[in-house]
């Protein structure tokens, strides 16, 4: 597998950009392409925000908002999950004792 970079073409809010993708990632480098555009456009269609620069920015503080926000998400489970795991870890234990007693 080669680590070369490919020219993928992507379209945001109406504009052509040639972007260097490694190989096998262009398909995630679209759907990224498609969703900022997507993104993008929700700004601009608002009608509260005028210019391609301070849309872009917008959409980038939007964007990081909802990536802060599901990373704060996956720490509170995170947070759960090991008092889970340690009663899991001792029923195994207790049921792999029994098993050894009948056992003998």
């Amino acid at each position: 597998m080669s680590n070369q970079a490919t020219p993928v073409n992507v379209t945001i809010l109406d504009k052509e950009y040639k972007i260097a993708c490694p190989s096998g990632e262009q398909a995630a480098l679209i759907a990224s392409a498609e969703y900022l555009d997507s993104k993008m456009r929700e700004v601009r269609d608002s009608g509260n925000i005028i210019g391609a620069e301070r849309i872009a920015v917008i959409t980038a503080l939007n964007i990081a908002h909802e990536l802060l926000n599901s990373s704060q998400s996956s720490e509170d489970i995170e947070e759960g999950i090991p008092p889970r795991l340690k009663k899991l870890e001792m029923k195994i234990s207790e049921a792999l004792e029994q098993a050894r007693q009948m056992e003998i």
